[in-house]
C-alpha cells in the first residue's frame, strides 16, 4: 500500500501526454495541411539538374492561423480555465489527480495555474531535471511546484475519507 499522499511521477506523464495529445494533433494537421497545399515550382536546369521549391500557398497559411489560435485557447482552457478551477486539466482527471495549492489544498485559480504551466519551462531549461524532481522529493514536486507551492495530489475515490 503506498502511504505517499502525493501523486507519483509515472502518473503525471500520462496526464502530460494526454494534455498535450490534441495540440500535437492540431499541429500534424496543420502540417498535413501546409505540405499537401503547397505547390511546388521546378526549374530544370541545362546540365540535367533540376530544383524544386515549395510556393506558400492560403491554405497552408490559414491553418497555421487557426492552429495558433487553437493551440492558445486549449492552453488557456485547459490549463488555465479547467486546471485553475478544479484542479484538474483534462489529463489529470484521467488520471485522477489534482495540483492543489499547498497551504490550502484548494485549486489555485486561473493565473496561478497559468503562470505554473509557465514556469514549467524552467523545469525544461534545466535540461529537463526540474521534471525528474518528483522521484527524488518527498512531496513529490517539480521545481515550478516548488515555487508556486502546489502539491498534485490523488483525488479521493467517493465514499473515502
Amino acid at each position: 500500500m503506498n502511504r505517499n499522499p502525493y501523486t507519483r511521477w509515472l502518473t503525471r506523464v500520462g496526464a502530460s501526454v494526454i494534455d498535450g495529445t490534441p495540440l500535437l494533433v492540431g499541429w500534424v494537421i496543420w502540417e498535413v495541411v501546409a505540405v499537401g497545399s503547397a505547390p511546388t515550382d521546378c526549374v530544370t536546369y541545362d546540365n540535367g539538374g533540376v530544383s524544386c521549391t515549395a510556393v506558400h500557398s492560403p491554405a497552408g497559411g490559414i491553418a497555421g492561423v487557426l492552429t495558433v489560435v487553437f493551440t492558445v485557447v486549449y492552453l488557456g482552457w485547459n490549463f488555465g480555465y479547467r486546471q485553475g478551477r478544479s484542479g484538474s486539466s483534462l489529463g489529470k482527471a484521467v488520471m485522477g489527480f489534482r495540483v492543489l495549492a499547498e497551504r490550502t489544498w484548494q485549486p489555485i485559480g486561473f493565473g496561478a495555474s497559468v503562470l505554473r504551466e509557465a514556469l514549467h519551462l524552467l523545469d525544461l531549461a534545466l535540461c529537463g531535471l526540474g521534471f525528474l524532481l518528483p522521484l527524488l522529493d518527498p512531496r513529490r514536486q517539480t521545481l515550478a511546484d516548488k515555487l508556486m507551492g502546489t502539491v498534485c495530489v490523488p483525488v479521493r475515490p467517493s465514499g473515502t475519507r
